[in-house]
């Protein structure tokens, strides 16, 4: 096994045991904490897919702005013991088993009739998802559009100075 192998299946445990965790756990926080653990383990397998461009806008973009903001407003909410719902419905548990269980048959059944066994996935290879070559497309091909998008962001944030801005 070469080193790329070892990290992929680190990642993969990493991602699917903190995802699990993200569901099982009781405390809010550590669940939030647990989901940016599976945040970055998901940016790691970009990496070594060469997509680094995704990588690093979704540790920006997910782990850092949105799980932040989830962390704030969880611990903000000041959640007690007398504000904890009622325990759970026996029936609900059965129905929720049932539900799963389905999702689970419907997903084996329709992952047996794709037809993509035996293609391999080429790690560490080409440059399609590399930041220098996103650029160069970005800022020749398209920059029309994209001067377009940075003026319309531009208007969007002066909208919301304007709207927000007290009358005094």
């Amino acid at each position: 096994m070469n080193i790329t192998q070892v990290l992929f299946w680190f990642l993969s445990v990493l991602a699917v045991g903190s995802a699990i965790m993200v569901v099982a756990s009781k405390n809010p926080v550590h669940s939030i904490l647990f989901l940016i653990i599976t945040f970055f383990a998901i940016s790691g397998h970009y990496i070594l897919l060469n997509a680094q461009f995704l990588a690093i806008v979704n540790i920006i973009v997910y782990a850092g702005a949105i799980m932040v903001l989830f962390l704030f407003v969880v611990m903000l909410m000041n959640l007690n013991a007398e504000s904890e719902p009622p325990q759970r419905n026996k029936y609900l548990l059965y129905g929720g088993t049932i539900a799963g269980a389905s999702l689970l048959l419907v997903l084996v059944a329709a992952l047996k009739q794709t037809g993509v066994t035996g293609q391999m996935i080429q790690t560490n290879g080409g440059s399609v998802g590399l930041i220098e070559n996103l650029g160069k497309l970005l800022f020749t091909d398209y920059v029309f559009p994209f001067e377009i998008s940075s003026v319309l962001f531009l208007s969007a944030m002066i909208g919301a100075v304007v709207v927000s801005k007290r009358e005094g």
